[in-house]
């Protein structure tokens, strides 16, 4: 293990280790850790697919969900004979071999149906052959990988036989093989591929489409599926760009999931999300990759992803260079092929973890299944922060130091919880280690990161839990664009009868209360028009005990329902990094010169031209402004690029005034 040096303090000319402050906040409820949540990729071209030592590393590293046949392979793989036309199959990597070390690692399988050059049929007969004769209770079924590279928007690497290749026809594939595969077993769970907002294609629409690839199957399968998928490999060239790209997950998934309501039907909520492939683009087997592994799983499962599969188990080396002081292999494997590049370079002995293997393993050590993730944040850029709170009342804080050189000296403050005295359990993985360690060290408010490195502090209330009320249920609310509406189903009592309720809106890592009622509903008001409110409720018994928090709920402020102006904003043509907008604006109060304001949802939105007046944009603030309008009102259009997810606005003024929405 490598130590930090820590320089001492009170000498001339010593350096001093940074600072920093991290605040948990235990009243700032987030999605519970599900028992599917750390997964992984496996590849019918692995000859080591299924064998002991694998699920043993696996099991190990507290992996609980594995992926089968391989990414793009899952389209050309045919599983009763174990074939996969025009590309490998390695021996013994059957599907009989597969579920042999899934349950050897304690694990469960996510399957890809064929759709490429398959059929509903013969994924029925998948169904049936693994639930209804071997009975190994597959729940998970996604219908084919990655189906929009088939060609229908210009990249072509995903094998599709269909003469169709929209994304209406794969939709209506999907409900056809839904059908099929559900007549077998009614329980299975069916998944679509989606597009990951902000990566391509997503906000295209394609020749001969009317809507972009996620409009278009949510419309026509959403009724029929119980989950989406997506993939992330984001881009980057250096580490310190790959590792600040995990703070776009919170917009990723909520731009996710307000397609699928507005998209989907009725009952949307039953869909869940899936990310079954990410990869961090820079250090994929050094310690930048066990630092993206950790951030980005547990971003990801804070937001209520239910499962996140790295790709992959075995990749195999293709180019050297020395990250972070390490030898990188660019293999995006988990563990080593023990293969060896052009020049006899080679990659440790077969089956060796690389960094990113200890980073989902420090992930198992942070949260388990059950824990509710909590909100935590760092008032440093370069130190990540998360937090689980446990069923029994203890705390874990995962710290992340993104710094390659520097340690970090960590304050950490809590809400809502006090943690007990005495030093905590902590848990670290350091830059170049190969094995995580493990004491009871520093305290529970101060702690110090070595230089790039995972550290998880498991801390203990510091009084006994006691027979207070439960978690109030998930809540439901409806917003307009200044007030709330908020419900909740009531919380079990405990062993005082429950006083009230708390309401609190989170703001950063830090809680601010709404309001508190006996009873299990709250109307709020002064809220600001276009913007995203995430809330939790707690309950108070009459002895003070206070529960955890509820799930949290999410709610968008946006336009009044009538105005002196009306405005609507549009997509018009979109390429994955930027878009043209329109807006058009009409009503009584379109008359004289004229300002229209709004403001992006993200500092990642920027304008970059306009036309039919004058533009600018301070901050995330947009202005337009013109001499008289046409008779017919306004009709401005603009171009802008966005880095991350594209969630347009939905609160507009004209001239001070909040217009209707069009």
């Amino acid at each position: 293990m490598l130590a930090a040096a820590i320089p001492a303090t009170g000498v001339a000319g010593a350096a001093t280790t940074p600072t920093a402050t991290v605040t948990v906040n235990a009243r700032a409820g987030l999605a519970t850790m599900p028992d599917t949540g750390i997964g992984i990729n496996h590849a019918v071209w692995d000859s080591q697919l299924g064998t002991d030592e694998v699920a043993d590393l696996f099991g190990a590293a507290g992996v609980r969900t594995m992926r089968y046949p391989g990414g793009s392979y899952g389209d050309i793989y045919h599983w009763k004979d174990n074939t996969a036309p025009g590309g490998y199959v390695a021996p013994n990597t059957d599907f009989d071999t597969f579920m042999g070390g899934v349950r050897r690692a304690g694990a469960q399988p996510i399957i890809i149906a064929n759709y490429g050059t398959g059929t509903p049929e013969e994924a029925a007969d998948w169904v049936r052959y693994a639930n209804v004769t071997k009975g190994y209770g597959v729940k998970y079924w996604e219908i084919g990988n990655e189906l929009y590279g088939n060609g229908h928007y210009g990249a072509n690497w995903e094998a599709d036989n269909h003469a169709d290749k929209s994304p209406a026809a794969y939709a209506n594939g999907v409900v056809a093989y839904a059908d099929a595969m559900k007549a077998v077993d009614p329980g299975v769970k069916i998944g679509a591929v989606l597009t990951t907002p902000a990566n391509w294609p997503d906000g295209i629409v394609g020749s001969g489409d009317t809507a972009t690839w996620n409009q278009t199957v949510l419309s026509i399968a959403g009724p029929h599926i119980d989950f989406v998928i997506l993939h992330w490999y984001p881009t980057g060239s250096t580490a310190a760009e790959a590792l600040a790209k995990p703070e776009q997950i919170d917009d990723m998934i909520y731009a996710a999931r307000e397609q699928i309501t507005r998209y989907a039907g009725a009952n949307s909520g039953r869909i869940g999300i899936s990310m079954t492939e990410t990869n961090t683009p820079v250090g994929v087997n050094t310690q930048p990759g066990a630092l993206f592994a950790a951030d980005t799983y547990s971003s990801l499962l804070e937001n209520g992803v239910f499962t996140v599969d790295w790709w992959d188990t075995h990749n195999g080396p293709t180019k050297l260079s020395t990250v972070a002081g390490y030898p990188d292999y660019g293999d995006g494997g988990l563990l080593s092929s023990g293969t060896c590049l052009d020049g006899g370079v080679c990659e440790p002995p077969l089956n060796t973890p690389f960094a990113p293997y200890y980073g989902l393993k420090m992930l198992s050590a942070f949260a388990h299944p059950g824990d509710q993730f909590v909100r935590a944040a760092a008032d440093d850029p370069l130190v990540g922060a998360h937090a689980v709170r446990r069923p029994n009342g203890d705390l874990a804080v995962l710290l992340l130091n993104k710094d390659q050189d520097q340690a970090r000296t960590v304050t950490l403050d809590y809400a809502g919880y006090t943690p007990a005295a005495g030093a905590p359990q902590v848990f670290t993985f350091t830059n170049g280690a190969t094995s995580i360690s493990s004491a009871a060290t520093g305290t529970s408010t101060a702690q110090t990161l070595p230089p790039y490195s995972l550290t998880t502090v498991v801390l203990h209330p510091a009084a006994a839990a006691s027979a207070g009320p439960g978690a109030p249920g998930r809540p439901t609310g409806t917003a307009t664009d200044r007030t709330a509406a908020i419900s909740w189903p009531a919380a079990a009592p405990g062993a005082h009868p429950i006083a009230k309720y708390e309401v609190y809106r989170q703001v950063g890592a830090v809680s601010e209360q709404w309001g508190e009622t006996t009873g299990t509903s709250l109307d709020v008001g002064n809220l600001v028009p276009g913007s995203r409110y995430t809330i939790n409720v707690l309950a108070r018994d009459t002895a003070g005990n206070v529960s955890a928090a509820s799930p949290p709920l999410t709610l968008t402020t946006g336009a009044p329902a009538a105005s002196s102006c009306t405005v609507r904003m549009i997509d018009v043509t979109d390429w994955a990094s930027g878009f043209v907008g329109g807006i058009q604006v009409t009503g009584s109060g379109v008359v004289g010169d004229w300002t229209l304001t709004f403001s992006w949802p993200t500092a990642r939105q920027k304008l970059t031209g306009g036309w039919n007046g004058t533009w600018a944009q301070n901050g995330t603030t947009v202005t337009v402004s013109s001499p008289a309008p046409p008779a017919a009102g306004v009709d401005v259009g603009f171009t802008a690029d966005y880095s991350g997810p594209n969630i347009l606005p939905t609160a507009f003024r004209l001239n001070g005034v909040l217009c209707a929405a069009g």
